[in-house]
């Protein structure tokens, strides 16, 4: 049995998608980001960057005791060597994938994600912000055209991977980033494609009914009040 630690978010979509594709069992276990709960030292212990995702595998390959993964990218590997599912053993085709894994850790999922902030949370509209990270999410949203028109198929090649289960959940909030996919048309018949798929339902669908219908101020301040400060104060209490 698998603990995900989880909220109903596109780092979290991907280890619920990831979950259902490979058909492990797993216990839900919610961390309300909008209440702090990410900072309670129970979590710390096995997530020290104070962020979900996170999994705990209480049937690590060989035994043993309980594995602990934070960091959605390193969970995703993780599962994918557990299972042998959607990570190539063959060495060009699974460094393609891994490749564009780390383009969604590095680019996609940040640059979205400050995009995100400046349009739909930041206290007062920025121009040169919203400028600044809508251009460069357009720019990434062409690179990804331009890949999946390479391939013609899944973003890494031919097989499905790791690679369209992490950059599946960001290109979910499009409309949020004010991204329009007719502009993307290979983006487009990816992006339908794969949520035809019934696991990336189910992964989308788990823990929907957690969703804040807005920010409150208390979630705003757990969400981006954070310092180097809270980090300490949270791991003094984790000790």
């Amino acid at each position: 049995m698998i603990d995900l630690h989880y909220w109903p978010t596109p780092n979290g979509w991907k280890i619920s998608i990831m979950l259902e594709e490979c058909g492990l069992p797993y216990r839900l276990v919610p961390v309300n980001i909008g209440k702090g709960e990410q900072f309670a030292p129970d979590f710390l212990a096995i997530s020290p960057n104070n962020r979900m995702p996170a999994i705990v595998d209480h049937a690590p390959a060989g035994g043993g005791a309980p594995v602990a993964v934070f960091e959605s990218g390193a969970i995703l590997l993780y599962l994918a060597e557990k299972t042998g599912r959607f990570l190539p053993t063959a060495l060009r085709e699974r460094y393609q994938a891994m490749q564009w894994l780390m383009w969604q850790m590095g680019g996609l999922g940040p640059m979205a994600g400050q995009n995100g902030h400046f349009l739909l949370y930041a206290p007062e509209k920025i121009p040169y912000a919203v400028e600044r990270y809508g251009k460069e999410v357009d720019r990434l949203y062409g690179v990804l055209d331009a890949q999946l028109a390479r391939t013609g198929a899944y973003v890494a090649g031919a097989d499905y991977s790791v690679a369209d289960i992490a950059i599946f959940p960001w290109v979910r909030t499009h409309r949020a980033q004010q991204v329009d996919l007719q502009k993307f048309p290979q983006v487009q018949r990816w992006y339908d494609a794969l949520f035809g798929r019934p696991a990336v339902k189910r992964g989308l669908d788990l823990g929907k009914e957690l969703r804040a219908p807005a920010l409150t101020e208390e979630a705003r301040k757990a969400l981006f009040g954070q310092t180097a400060q809270s980090v300490r104060e949270g791991a003094h209490k984790a000790s």
